[in-house]
């Protein structure tokens, strides 16, 4: 009797053992598929990260979309004022300004600050340390990836319907209409208005060259602290730092056209756009690489 009921204490014993063997198994497994859940959240978590990083615009990617809302702001109220677009130019000077209630002073204020940076740093450059204007801090606005979308999709629509030339001519027939200088030959003379005498502009277009002036300062500035055509960054950027302050001639006119053609021809806005964004994921790709 004894040793019957010391094998069924050892059968009841084995069997415990072997429940509770079970259930660390199952244990294991749970702790493992925790693991794994935690894991794969975890790497969601980093992902959603990543991609909320590159959702967000860093200070100078929301310098850029402040001053392409000021050259929008500008060139609609120009073109209310002169007839151009007159359908459609008064609600877009409207909402344009709304965001930018300062075009003028904000753009002239950026290109200073890059020509004061470019004479305190020479070739020394750290951009995304670099300040805002003080002018800037009060209208960056929503710093997401939608608002440089709008900024870009307003200045195609602006290209589109070739705004800007037609205020060009605007200005210009209105400082003819004006001036008792130029003679109907000289108006209509084909030859290279670079090889013509200079004249003196009307106010509206020396307002217009200084504010053009200072964004291609601003642009060929950020141009050389990535190093995206160095050398003709590096001249652009002395040239016109050269020309300002001084009050523009016809001459300056032909100039500051000429280069946002080649700004435009070089692609420098999409390729600063481009190292920012790789400047972007580098610094994330660094931060997993801190995190392990």
């Amino acid at each position: 009797s004894a040793l019957k009921d010391a094998k069924q204490t050892k059968d009841v014993v084995g069997k415990e053992i072997l429940s509770l063997r079970s259930e660390v198994e199952n244990a294991k497994d749970e702790a493992t598929t925790i693991v794994r859940q935690l894991n794969g959240a975890e790497a969601e978590v980093k992902a959603l990260r990543s991609m909320t990083q590159r959702m967000v615009l860093t200070q100078k990617e929301m310098e850029e979309v402040v001053l392409k809302r000021c050259w929008l702001a500008r060139y609609w109220g120009l073109a209310a004022r002169y007839g151009i677009c007159a359908d459609i130019a008064v609600s877009k000077h409207e909402y344009w300004s709304s965001l930018a209630p300062l075009p003028f002073e904000v753009v002239v204020s950026a290109g200073q600050k890059a020509k004061e940076e470019f004479s305190e740093k020479g070739d020394y450059e750290n951009e995304r340390r670099s300040k805002l204007v003080e002018d800037l801090n009060d209208l960056t606005g929503e710093g997401n990836i939608e608002s440089m979308l709008s900024v870009e999709m307003g200045l195609k629509e602006l290209a589109s319907l070739k705004v800007e030339e037609a205020l060009v001519n605007a200005l210009a027939q209105q400082r003819r209409a004006n001036s008792v200088r130029l003679s109907l030959s000289d108006i209509k003379s084909p030859r290279d208005p670079k090889f013509m005498e200079a004249f003196e502009l009307s106010p509206e277009e020396s307002e217009d060259v200084l504010f053009k002036e200072a964004w291609l300062t601003y642009f060929w500035r950020r141009a050389k602290a990535h190093g995206i055509e160095e050398d003709t960054a590096k001249e652009r950027l002395k040239f016109w730092i050269s020309r300002s302050g001084h009050s523009p001639s016809s001459h300056d006119a032909v100039d500051v056209e000429e280069g946002l053609m080649e700004l435009r021809k070089l692609g420098i806005e999409h390729r600063l756009w481009e190292a920012s964004r790789k400047e972007i994921d580098q610094d994330y790709s660094a931060s997993k690489k801190f995190a392990k």
